[in-house]
């Protein structure tokens, strides 16, 4: 305790989202939060976007969701990805910032636990080794381990692979996207029994179209998962 509170003295806790210091660890300091859009209330129970009036949190969904048929059955994001929300999405996927899966996963967590199964395995959406061995890690990994530890479930780091490598997708039209990714993601054959009969929660960074989540959805349900749901950092939402 004594050597902590040392540490803490010469180091003080800092912001996740920039220099100022902090009660505590891992946490976000008054400025940072107030810019980052949090979602609370009422949200599409497919995708996790927030969502405008009164109902039914558990059976609303919104505009995409309805328009297309996903192959997940409950989702839930923990933020809006724009302002403060996009700029720590991206510093963990492209800045080495691999610190911020620890408040991540607490924000998820308390997001996504009420559409949990209690036996649920957690797996991340994959990366092709070749952008995996570019950027060292994958985010969505870093973020399904947190979010597993925080929850006490079993998270299986290699059960989906990316076997082809796809363009990027920044830019592209919902369709493309879709294009894209069909058949993108595998189930790895040596995982296969751990997803048979077992619910399964996908873990990604942000949903844009949901079509990686989509294809990843479409890999476990091939593997024999029960029920599939989707957990995110972000999710993209359509400007009012």
């Amino acid at each position: 305790m004594l050597l902590q509170s040392v540490i803490r003295a010469i180091y003080p806790a800092q912001c996740v989202g920039c220099d100022a210091q902090t009660e505590s660890e891992h946490g976000l300091c008054a400025a940072c939060w107030g810019a980052t859009q949090f979602i609370h209330g009422i949200c599409c129970d497919t995708c996790g976007a927030p969502l405008i009036g009164d109902g039914d949190a558990d059976t609303l969904t919104c505009d995409d969701c309805m328009q297309l048929a996903r192959p997940w059955v409950r989702g839930r994001a923990a933020l809006v990805y724009a302002g403060k929300g996009r700029s720590l999405v991206l510093a963990l996927k492209h800045g080495d910032r691999t610190d911020l899966a620890i408040p991540a996963a607490k924000w998820m967590a308390q997001r996504a636990q009420a559409i949990i199964a209690p036996d649920a395995l957690l797996v991340p959406v994959p990366l092709h080794w070749s952008r995996l061995l570019r950027r060292r890690y994958n985010q969505a990994a870093l973020l399904s381990a947190q979010l597993a530890r925080r929850l006490g479930k079993p998270h299986c780091p290699d059960a989906l692979l990316r076997p082809a490598k796809t363009k990027p997708l920044d830019g592209h039209s919902k369709a493309d996207r879709f294009a894209s990714l069909s058949g993108a993601i595998t189930c790895n054959p040596r995982r296969a029994h751990l997803i048979a009969g077992r619910d399964v929660v996908l873990v990604d960074d942000v949903m844009t179209s949901g079509a990686t989540l989509g294809a990843a959805a479409s890999a476990v349900s091939a593997a024999g998962a029960q029920t599939v749901c989707i957990v995110t950092l972000a999710r993209v939402v359509k400007d009012t």
